[in-house]
């Protein structure tokens, strides 16, 4: 991920967060993607492998996107005032921002 699109992810994720729409923590995001309220799940580039796994599995068995940022957890733990690996977007125009940025 290029400066330019980590800084327009960074930015999308700060309004989101501002905006009420993001859930944080592994354990909080998970039970918002088996609810059906979450559109995508966010990763830290330095999320453990064991995070990674488990989130692939429950996006995969509940149809949900999971997209891995070049954000590390303490830079979303910046945006979002706990230092997280996980973030869940529940909503679905911004799930549609985080993939034309991340997949771009």
């Amino acid at each position: 991920m290029n400066s330019e699109k980590k800084r327009k992810t960074t930015d999308l994720l700060t309004i989101c967060i501002k905006a009420g729409k993001a859930v944080k923590g592994f354990d909080s995001s998970m039970d918002a993607v088996r609810d059906g309220k979450a559109f995508c799940v966010l990763t830290a580039c330095d999320a453990s492998p064991k995070t990674l796994k488990e989130v692939d599995f429950v996006c995969g068995r509940y149809e949900t996107v999971h997209l891995r940022t070049e954000l590390a957890k303490d830079e979303m733990g910046r945006l979002c005032g706990k230092e997280t690996a996980v973030i869940a977007v529940c909503d679905k125009g911004f799930a549609d921002g985080f993939v034309k940025k991340i997949q771009k």
